[in-house]
């Protein structure tokens, strides 16, 4: 089955590899010490810390394969890839919801990146997805289970 692109900022790629490097120089090692450590504690039957540094091992392999597999398929958006003016992948969109006073901002991005507290929604989300392909002056609806939301979009980046 084809891996689908990874889609991340400049920022986001040197965040996944430094995850990535953090795992593999150093808490693959520390995993491997405290799997040492349990094993050389004997009656591996009852031995809980063992079974708990298995289990760390597992996560940290898995995260590696994770991380290597997205680094494989990353594909850097340096600058928004759409039309000029349009929202597309990297742009910056100002928005305010119908019937809110607050404005917010996001940063269109992929979904290895995504982190909606900070500002950056996936393209992939289902507001991320509204706003694609849309202009400054706009509405995007998103289709939620309590009904709809229109955002008006006051902003493009």
């Amino acid at each position: 089955m084809p891996q689908r692109p990874v889609y991340l900022t400049p920022e986001g790629y040197a965040r996944l590899q430094a995850e990535y490097d953090y795992l593999v120089k150093a808490r693959r090692q520390e995993v491997a010490r405290r799997l040492h450590a349990a094993l050389e504690e004997g009656e591996l039957i009852e031995n809980g810390e063992l079974e708990e540094a298995r289990r760390e091992q597992a996560f940290v392999e898995g995260k590696i394969a994770e991380l290597e597999e997205q680094l494989r398929h990353a594909v850097i958006i340096d600058a928004p890839q759409g039309e000029q003016g349009t929202i597309a992948l990297g742009s910056q969109v100002t928005v305010q919801e119908e019937g809110a006073d607050a404005v917010e901002v996001y940063h269109i991005v992929g979904f290895a990146e995504a982190d909606p507290r900070v500002g950056k929604i996936s393209n992939e989300s289902p507001l991320g997805k509204a706003l694609l392909g849309k202009r400054a002056g706009d509405e995007a609806i998103v289709h939620a289970p309590a009904g709809d939301i229109v955002f008006h979009i006051l902003k493009v980046e």
